[in-house]
């Protein structure tokens, strides 16, 4: 260790691997893992000095305990120094910038897109000269700027940056799972602990050495601090009782004890600096900090050093801070904080820090400072913090319904962060003003046992009834509650998936529609039937989504609700990505689950089947980790539908009986839907075309469109083919034209293709049949619908072999097939290979060697041939049965097959080709 002039000892390996680490050609990330003192600080500083004989940029940062709420605080002190390359940079990451640092209003961006700016900060930069990121005491560092710089730091091959990171191994933090290499520093050695003590007190008596190397146990740190206090009454403990305690809070006890020997004036000094962050950062940063005066004694009796770059003193460790604060009475903690609540009157969010932790009557002032930094936070995409802030805002309000309105607030936003039992703790608080139940409870309340437990009858009832007390009351005290309410009832109203709940709800959304807000018309349209409501309504989405910058987090997952149900979420997908990526971090998290559900249903949609059930799968780990029962089954209908599309048919059947026994005794409409669909769509994808007509007539009656069914209108396609190829012709044409007479065309061109080919697969005539496949056909989005269109194609060369022979449908056949095995569509696939072959093409024709197998999948297909079950190739493999499904439903399309039986017989010709 190097300290007061000593030369480091016993770290020749660390400095070793840190000069290796520096000087290496490519840009790396590493982390320094080790206990409070054990000379983490030190190898930071001979990094330093490695990095700057190479001529690099050596900037600092510091986690502080006192800042690990305040967002972006730790990313702003490594930023700082470069923000002279901003002019170099394109102005959409310039605008990533000003937003994060509350230059300019906007949303906060995501981890990945303020990631990927830093990235591009850090390359023009390096231009000049590459810059070597320090951070230290990584564990107190907030979780927004931790996430960014977890983000860089794995990306950091391509450019010469390093970035090295020192974390407490005894403490929690967010770099403990950011993927980065790692390096334990421990404990000096015995031999290198003895030369440490010889060099520093080589007059301390054989018995003292003995003492401080059994209880140092090898930390630097306490090597260096023990020795004077062993014989010094005035630390307040005997030698043994003081060895006896924990190492870190044995060292915070010595600093204790030098802090108490100054006077009050420079304690108090000491106190604002440690409150402040003192001795973090950069010297940029530095200068936005409290400056300590005056400190002289502190200087000399240890507790500081000086800042060569800032030319202001700081603490010389961390634990000196902690100590400062922990000897504090709450008085004079509370007066240090009003006076840094004055020094940064010009930020909004470290002002109302330091103004909470002030105050201690109620003051509307700083309630009002607080609900604004909560504010600043939620749209930067920190919610949690903002919870606290509004809370806190809450107790230090002068006025009863000030205070009412703020915790409910509070708990709004606690329940969209995924915060269900801090949500319910905060409304409990909320005492009713009338006797009755305040709205806010209602909202919490009815929107914690939706998501918890799917309670969509008691739910709507309680709601409901909130909202006609509500109604009754003077417009400017209802306006936000009411809103929240009216779209809480909504929701639920979507999820019920029934008209009587439909019923009430529209009643009530008719008589206050001009007291709220003027999006819960599209929400209403969207959300309860698209078929009897959509005219127009992709418009309306489309200009309410205009400028989703300016939208709250969950204004743009309930808009993007909407654009799903017409079909125009593509244009919205890289913004509710990075809205995705940011909010399920620190932000509005359940909003964060909804938008992946929703892109998982894009890419569905667009044929991008593998990243559809990467998203799927990100999204129900993340619904049933924070005990979102109803997304979480929403997830795995999502991942069960796109099972049953690929030919994953145990996967499909387990998934729709999973949601469906959930689902169906809560009355959750909209699931047991879903779950039939999946069975509808399973079905046809094996050809048990019954079954798939019993499924799909469980979602509406051939003919109609089920009041408030969201799936009758995209189980259309489903009916009218099931229909057909069970000889219910007349079913089949009376389904297909009810979809046009419902102009169902007009409401999104994902309906405009299903409706013109459900006609043409039920025309009488051959005209009609091909003006209306020409139609599905030519549409100009058809494209962006593969699965659909690939259908309609297969369902139109069916028809061409059998109306003008084999060699019309040929052309048309092969490209449904080729769409089919793109998108690993096995069974469909399997159905369009039968079909060519019935054209004449011969078996094998159809079928590819070996060689397009991949040797994991050869391996699972010659088991699964053998009749092993998936679970017991999983077992033989060390895959688990869903990965082993998974290369199976990729397996058959490449053999031409759609079920197990045939593997044998297909892969014994694929052989011989």
């Amino acid at each position: 260790m190097e300290a007061q002039g000593l030369t480091m000892v016993g770290r020749d390996g660390e400095r070793e691997l840190l000069s290796a680490f520096v000087t290496a050609d490519t840009g790396r990330a590493l982390v320094l893992r080790g206990e409070a003192g054990v000379g983490k600080s030190a190898l930071l500083d001979h990094a330093a000095s490695v990095a700057a004989s190479h001529r690099y940029e050596v900037i600092r940062a510091a986690g502080v305990e006192a800042e690990a709420e305040l967002p972006f605080a730790g990313l702003h002190q490594l930023v700082h120094p470069l923000l002279t390359h901003l002019p170099g940079l394109d102005e959409g990451y310039r605008a990533v910038f000003d937003v994060v640092f509350g230059r300019r209003e906007g949303k906060a961006p995501s981890v990945m897109s303020l990631g990927i700016a830093v990235l591009d900060l850090l390359s023009l930069a390096a231009a000049r000269n590459p810059p070597l990121l320090l951070i230290d005491d990584g564990q107190w560092m907030d979780a927004a700027s931790a996430d960014v710089c977890g983000f860089v730091g794995r990306r950091l091959a391509g450019v010469p940056v390093k970035m090295l990171i020192a974390v407490r191994a005894d403490s929690p933090s967010r770099f403990d799972t950011a993927a980065l290499p790692e390096t334990a520093v421990a404990a000096l050695p015995d031999e290198a602990a003895r030369r440490l003590l010889e060099l520093r007190y080589p007059d301390l008596d054989a018995n003292a050495r003995r003492v401080v190397l059994e209880h140092a146990q090898g930390n630097p740190l306490a090597l260096l601090e023990l020795p004077p206090y062993l014989d010094d009454e005035r630390a307040g403990y005997a030698a043994g009782e003081l060895l006896d305690i924990p190492l870190s809070r044995r060292l915070q006890h010595l600093y204790g004890t030098r802090i108490e020997r100054l006077d009050p004036s420079e304690r108090a000094e000491l106190l604002k600096g440690a409150l402040d962050g003192v001795g973090a950062g950069t010297a940029a940063v530095q200068g936005a900090r409290y400056r300590m005066r005056h400190v002289d004694r502190a200087a000399a009796s240890g507790l500081l050093d000086v800042d060569p770059a800032a030319g202001a003193v700081v603490f010389r460790h961390p634990l000196i801070r902690s100590a400062v604060v922990q000897s504090a009475t709450p008085g004079l903690r509370r007066a240090a904080h009003a006076e840094l609540a004055a020094l940064h009157r010009g930020d909004v969010e470290r002002r109302a820090h330091h103004l909470a932790a002030s105050a201690v009557d109620p003051d509307e002032e700083t309630a009002a400072a607080l609900e604004a930094a909560a504010d600043s936070a939620t749209r930067r995409g920190h919610a949690t913090a903002a919870v606290t802030w509004l809370t806190r805002a809450a107790e230090l309000s002068e006025d009863p319904a000030a205070r009412s309105r703020r915790l409910g607030d509070a708990a709004f936003i606690a329940g969209h962060s995924a915060l269900l039992d801090r949500a319910q703790a905060i409304v409990r608080s909320v005492p009713p003003p009338d006797g009755s139940e305040p709205p806010s409870t209602a909202v919490t309340a009815g929107y914690v046992a939706l998501h918890e437990d799917g309670d969509v009858r008691s739910s709507h009832l309680r709601v409901a009834a909130a909202i006609e007390r509500l109604a009754g009351r003077d417009a400017r005290e209802s306006g936000e509650a009411l809103d929240r309410l009216m779209i809480l009832l909504l929701a639920i109203g979507q999820y019920a998936g029934d008209g009587a709940t439909w019923t009430r709800t529209r009643r009530l959304l008719r008589s206050l529609a001009d007291r709220v807000d003027p999006r819960a018309a599209i929400y209403h349209d969207a959300w309860s039937d698209v078929v009897r409501h959509g005219a127009g309504l992709r418009e309306r989405v489309e200009r309410a989504f205009a400028d989703p910058s300016g939208l709250e987090p969950w204004d743009v997952s309930r808009l993007a609700i909407a654009a799903s149900q017409v079909d125009a979420l593509s244009r919205f997908r890289p913004y509710l990505r990075r809205a995705a990526d940011r909010e399920v971090k620190t932000g509005a998290v359940a909003n964060g689950m909804t938008v992946l559900q929703l892109l998982m249903l894009d890419q569905m949609a667009a044929g991008e089947w593998d990243d559809a059930e990467r998203t799927g799968r990100r999204a129900l780990e993340l619904t049933t980790s924070h005990g979102y029962a109803l997304l979480a089954h929403q997830s795995r209908a999502h991942l069960g539908l796109l099972a049953a599309m690929r030919g994953d048919l145990d996967g499909a059947r387990e998934a729709q009986a999973i949601v469906d026994a959930w689902a169906r005794p809560r009355g959750v409409g909209f699931l047991t839907q879903i779950a039939d669909a999946i069975g509808t769509a399973a079905a046809l994808g094996e050809g048990d075309y019954e079954g798939a007509y019993l499924h799909a007539i469980g979602i509406t009656a051939p003919g109609s469109f089920e009041d408030c069914a969201h799936q009758a209108s995209r189980t259309l396609l489903d009916l009218v083919e099931a229909a057909v190829q069970t000889g219910r012709l007349e079913q089949a044409r009376l389904h297909a034209v009810a979809a046009r007479d419902a102009r169902l065309p007009d409401i999104s061109p994902r309906l405009a293709l299903v409706t013109y080919g459900a006609l043409a697969m039920t025309a009488s005539g051959e005209k009609e049949a091909d003006d209306m496949y020409a139609r599905a056909e030519s549409h100009p989005e058809a494209s962006g619908f593969p699965f659909e269109l690939a259908r309609v194609r297969l369902a139109r060369g069916v028809r061409l072999r059998h109306t003008q022979g084999p060699k019309a449908a040929w052309p048309v056949l092969t490209g449904a097939a080729e769409s089919f095995e793109r998108l690993g569509a096995s069974g469909w696939a399997g159905r369009a290979r039968a079909e060519l072959r019935a054209c004449g093409a011969p078996a094998r024709a159809s079928l590819p060697s070996l060689t397009a197998l991949t040797w994991q999948e050869r391996r699972i297909a010659e088991l699964a041939a053998t009749g092993l079950t998936n679970k017991e190739i999983g077992e033989r493999t060390h895959l688990s049965p869903r990965t082993v499904s998974s290369h199976l439903y990729r397996v058959f399309p490449k053999l031409g097959i759609t079920s197990r039986a045939a593997l044998r017989d297909a892969l014994a010709r694929a052989r011989d080709t």
